[in-house]
């Protein structure tokens, strides 16, 4: 009867294992190949999109944002600014419109007493407040990967419009790595089931987050941790201080660059405009101040000295400030403040010599 058995079955009967071709066992169904998704071109160019959902315009899209900045420098008043616009169909920082929606923000870091005090620093007069029935607060959620993702979803599911939830901070949140992972692969899986969530239903999870000490060339190399969470990121947004004054700078992928001058007074925070245009007139008034104050015709380095800015940015403004006439010259070298006519002005065509440095005295 050997003879009828097939070569697996003589084998067995040898004493031998038998291992069938890629595992898979007699009376096993073949495991599933995998696949993926194909569409050509011409079928993706006509399909149709949704523009993009904007929360803040220009600044905070639908996605996974991220909000960073060093401690104590206004991050949370700066999340619950945003909050409170959207879930009041209001104002964002001073200056944009939001379309009215629900707002989660979940903080896990101050409280509800606390909370309640910086709502009534913005709002102190009850009988003026808005209804503020669409911001919701948690204090108190899961982990990651602990069932906060079905936690969103409750909350989604449980409100007419939801646009915004905010999650103060991402470390409270955040579950442990996998030891076989390096950092930039821990971080990137970690945040990627948030990014996914926010993406699918059109949603703008904002996530703050912490600096490192000493900054970095890149705003986004200034994150805490790893490369992996802004990578993941649709968007992030920096808030960041100088000798300049606070500044927003935004990067992502469906929002344009731009750095922002901001200013924060009693809780509110306010745009001033693009921070290279501010910085520039700040500058400038900082040269019409010194030269109001000289009350004589000053140098360059003068100018740059009672300024505490860098000499050559000051000698560029000269040239740029005399051309519209804001400054006069007053010999060779030397400026006075336009309303300071004791001094005869200098014609302007060595103007170019002040963007160097003299080799004589000035």
């Amino acid at each position: 009867m050997d003879a009828y058995l097939s070569p697996e079955d003589r084998l067995r009967a040898a004493g031998a294992t038998v291992v069938p071709l890629d595992g898979i066992m007699a009376g096993d169904k073949p495991a599933r190949k995998p696949r993926f998704v194909r569409t050509n071109t011409t079928t993706l160019m006509a399909k149709h999109f949704d523009p993009i959902r904007w929360i803040v315009e220009s600044y905070l899209p639908e996605g996974f944002s991220v909000l960073a900045g060093r401690q104590k420098l206004g991050k949370t008043w700066l999340a619950i600014d945003i909050s409170l616009a959207v879930a009041c169909g209001g104002v964002a920082m001073g200056a944009i419109e939001c379309e009215q929606g629900d707002v989660l923000y979940i903080d896990m870091e101050n409280g509800e007493r606390r909370i309640q005090r910086r709502v009534d620093t913005l709002f102190p007069h009850e009988r003026g407040r808005p209804d503020l029935s669409r911001l919701e607060w948690a204090t108190d959620v899961p982990l990651l990967d602990k069932g906060l993702i079905d936690c969103l979803d409750d909350w989604r599911r449980s409100v007419l419009n939801p646009r915004l939830v905010v999650i103060d901070v991402l470390q409270r949140i955040k579950p442990a790595g996998t030891a076989t992972r390096n950092a930039y692969e821990n971080d990137y899986s970690i945040w990627s089931p948030l990014q996914s969530w926010a993406t699918q239903h059109g949603i703008a999870v904002l996530g703050l987050h912490h600096t490192k000490k000493g900054g970095a060339d890149d705003p986004l190399e200034a994150l805490s941790g790893s490369n992996g969470l802004s990578a993941c990121a649709d968007t992030t947004l920096v808030l960041d201080r100088d000798g300049n004054g606070v500044t927003l700078y935004v990067r992502g992928r469906d929002v344009d660059e731009k750095e922002t001058a901001m200013t924060f007074t009693a809780g509110i925070w306010s745009i001033q405009g693009d921070a290279a245009k501010v910085r520039m007139t700040s500058e400038r008034q900082l040269i019409l101040d010194a030269l109001q104050e000289a009350g004589e015709p000053m140098s360059p380095s003068e100018i740059a000295d009672a300024t505490r800015m860098p000499n050559q940015n000051v000698r560029q403004l000269l040239v740029s400030m005399v051309k519209a006439d804001a400054i006069r010259r007053a010999g060779r070298g030397r400026y006075v403040h336009p309303e300071n006519t004791d001094h005869k002005e200098e014609p302007h065509h060595n103007d170019h010599n002040i963007t160097r440095e003299s080799k004589g005295p000035e």
